[in-house]
């Protein structure tokens, strides 16, 4: 069986939400992790409360534990953030929200920022909000390429949102942009729930596919590796078999984690150990 890398695995900091930054650092120390994705949000790294020196300040915790940041990932789906949205208002706080976050990118030299297409009323034609979310994509990837930032866009659950939910969706989206500046990643929850194969992304969208999502799920629930049914094996076997080098995100977002964040961390590095080298 081939494996992949331990340096893969990359923590992110949405189940540490009840701790300070620092103990999310620490444990990432601890853990021996290379690299970590930032989700923005308070209190840790929330965009709209971040200056400058605020950023710096984060920036040298994060070298001091030799750690990496692969990807700056806003809070996009709790907050007021909507980028194919009706209103006017919403839509451009949106766009001028994700713009700052790419700034916040640059600022901590992490390479990539995940984006979301956002999500159209239920009772209006999917293209109409299609369009208006091309249209806010197409501003900000305008912004990124200023930046040199890559958009990484992450298909959603359709419980989340009507517009990018599946593989064909997120091809649709990119086709109509074809940017260098936008890639596609996904998330293994949306996935499994759409019954979708982990191959079929690599073989549709080749080096346009730049990061994952890597969790356990039942087949929802962002759980931590061991607490969920989808298929590690066939996704270690795929990975391999496409010669995959990006980052295995950690995103655990179930509130069962919040008292002890360590716990999940430390079950997962546990079943994930036989695969990795």
């Amino acid at each position: 069986m081939t494996k992949m890398k331990r340096s893969q695995l990359t923590g992110m900091n949405f189940h540490y939400l009840h701790y300070p930054f620092e103990y999310f650092l620490d444990a990432m120390e601890k853990y021996q992790f290379q690299k970590i994705e930032l989700w923005g949000a308070a209190p840790h790294c929330y965009v709209e409360d971040m200056n400058g020196s605020d950023i710096q300040q984060i920036k040298k915790e994060i070298e001091r534990r030799s750690l990496e940041v692969v990807c700056f990932t806003p809070e996009q789906c709790m907050y007021p953030i909507n980028l194919a949205a009706k209103e006017t208002v919403m839509r451009e706080r949106s766009i001028s929200y994700f713009k700052k976050s790419i700034d916040i990118s640059n600022q901590l030299e992490a390479p990539m920022v995940l984006v979301t297409a956002g999500w159209g009323y239920r009772n209006e034609g999917r293209s109409e909000a299609l369009k208006r979310a091309r249209d806010s994509l197409e501003k900000l990837i305008a912004y990124a390429e200023k930046k040199g930032i890559l958009l990484a866009l992450e298909p959603l659950q359709k419980v989340e949102s009507n517009l990018i939910c599946t593989l064909a969706d997120l091809k649709e989206m990119l086709n109509s942009i074809s940017s260098p500046f936008l890639k596609g990643m996904v998330d293994t929850i949306p996935l499994a729930v759409e019954k979708e194969d982990l191959s079929s992304y690599f073989k549709e969208l080749k080096d346009d596919f730049v990061h994952i999502h890597f969790i356990d799920g039942n087949p929802t629930g962002h759980l931590s590796w061991g607490d969920g049914v989808l298929p590690l094996e066939n996704y270690m076997a795929t990975l391999a078999e496409y010669q995959y080098e990006g980052a295995l995100t950690l995103e655990f977002t179930s509130a069962q984690y919040l008292q002890n964040p360590n716990a999940a961390i430390e079950q997962s590095l546990r079943t994930l150990d036989p695969y990795l080298k």
